[in-house]
């Protein structure tokens, strides 16, 4: 063989050799490199799951904590997409049986608030919108729940909306908080009612014996009248008239003071404001002569009637009243009471009642209306932070102003569209 062609066949027998060898570990460095993208992937993938799950226990834990369930349901046929743990405990139904039907969840609302909850669902589908709702819902064992749901929609591409995702929170706690703090505010209201009717028990009592003398002087009257040889029945028919209307006052005085102490839930009716404060004035009105004090009145007519507790709103203009005449006790010269009733321009009643007593105390009147705060010397300094709380349970507003040139005057505001107090 020639040595150049021999030459060829050994050049060409390596070059095979090494291509072979080259292949191969190519291959390998693959095989490696895919073994350990698998490994990697593997791992990476084992991560995102752990610290899925992580994210879903916070979740959890975090619903848990402020019974709060979040839930999805499909607007056609009302299926439920999801419902989490916590969702399953508030309405007590067992997640081991599959999501409930809609009607399911429909059966759980309370009777009573079963037509609200479809309401505000109807209407947040009919207008593709977000829906607020709180209602009550009655399980199984008869007890109840209060629910506060807020639904948001999911439109699709199209426009066309598909399904509601939300949330439910149970506030069966804040409820029962906030009627305990309604019910202490009723029972501390009641007590401040009682102490100053005990404290005014004099004026009240002079204030009924005034009708019930003048009725005995009647019937003293009338029996004279009839037993004289010829009997004047026209004289005796008057003297019984008088004496009817003495009792009448007298019954009434005493039904208006029943109303005061009277403790219960509170209750709102259309209130005539002017007819109040001429109640509250006919009341307290030998507490005012008593302490010389002139009254006047400027009250508004045609004003419009308001939704309110009457007892509650007597109890404003009674703490307002005696604090104008605890102010005018020790003062020298003019006494006045001054109150008046107006309409004004935001659809607002306002009642003013002033004095020219001895004004707010000085550098302390913002602490006024402070709960213990009182410039009396045996005062409980509760008597305008209730009438303040009365007023603003009320939608309306009550603050204090310096009379020029001396004494006080306290503003209150009320609205007069129902509306506002629902």
């Amino acid at each position: 063989m020639p040595a150049d062609l021999s030459h060829a066949v050994s050049i060409s027998t390596l070059g095979t050799a090494g291509i072979a060898a080259a292949t191969f570990i190519v291959l390998g460095l693959a095989l490696l490199t895919s073994s350990v993208d698998r490994r990697f992937a593997a791992q990476t993938l084992e991560l995102q799951e752990e610290k899925l799950q992580r994210s879903e226990a916070y979740l959890a834990e975090a619903q848990r904590l402020t019974h709060t369930g979040s839930w999805a349901w499909r607007v056609a046929g009302g299926d439920a997409l999801h419902l989490s743990e916590e969702w399953y405990r508030i309405y007590g139904f067992d997640p081991e049986n599959g999501p409930p039907t809609f009607d399911e969840r429909r059966q759980r609302t309370h009777p009573e608030d079963r037509a609200k909850w479809q309401g505000a669902i109807d209407q947040a589908i009919d207008e593709k919108s977000e829906y607020k709702v709180e209602f009550r819902i009655l399980l199984p064992d008869g007890s109840v729940k209060h629910i506060h749901t807020v639904g948001h929609p999911v439109l699709n591409a199209s426009g066309d909306l598909v399904q509601f995702v939300g949330s439910s929170t149970d506030i069966t706690e804040r409820k029962h908080a906030e009627e305990a703090l309604r019910q202490a505010q009723t029972d501390l209201a009641h007590a401040s009612r009682v102490t100053t009717m005990g404290e005014l028990t004099a004026s009240l009592a002079h204030e009924v014996n005034q009708p019930i003398a003048a009725a005995v002087t009647d019937a003293n009257t009338c029996l004279r009248w009839l037993t004289r040889d010829q009997p004047d029945l026209e004289e005796a028919r008057e003297a019984a008239s008088r004496m009817a209307k003495d009792a009448t006052r007298a019954a009434e005085i005493i039904a208006r003071v029943r109303l005061i102490f009277k403790k219960g839930v509170a209750q709102r009716e259309l209130v005539d404001v002017n007819e109040l404060i001429r109640e509250m004035i006919i009341l307290l009105r030998n507490e005012i002569s008593r302490h010389s004090i002139s009254v006047r009145t400027e009250l508004a007519e045609a004003l419009p009637q308001i939704m309110g507790d009457r007892v509650q709103l007597q109890q404003v203009m009674m703490n307002l009243i005696m604090n104008s005449i605890d102010a005018m006790k020790g003062v020298e010269g003019r006494r006045e009471l001054i109150i008046n009733s107006q309409r004004t321009e935001n659809d607002q009643l306002m009642v003013s009642v002033g004095d020219t007593g001895v004004g707010l105390p000085a550098q302390q009147a913002d602490r006024i209306f402070d709960a213990f705060f009182s410039t009396k010397a045996h005062g409980t300094g509760m008597g305008l932070r209730i009438s303040r709380s009365i007023v603003e349970s009320h939608g309306g507003r009550l603050w204090a102003a310096d009379n020029s040139p001396c004494g006080a005057s306290f503003n209150l505001t009320l609205p007069t569209k129902v509306e506002a107090h629902e």
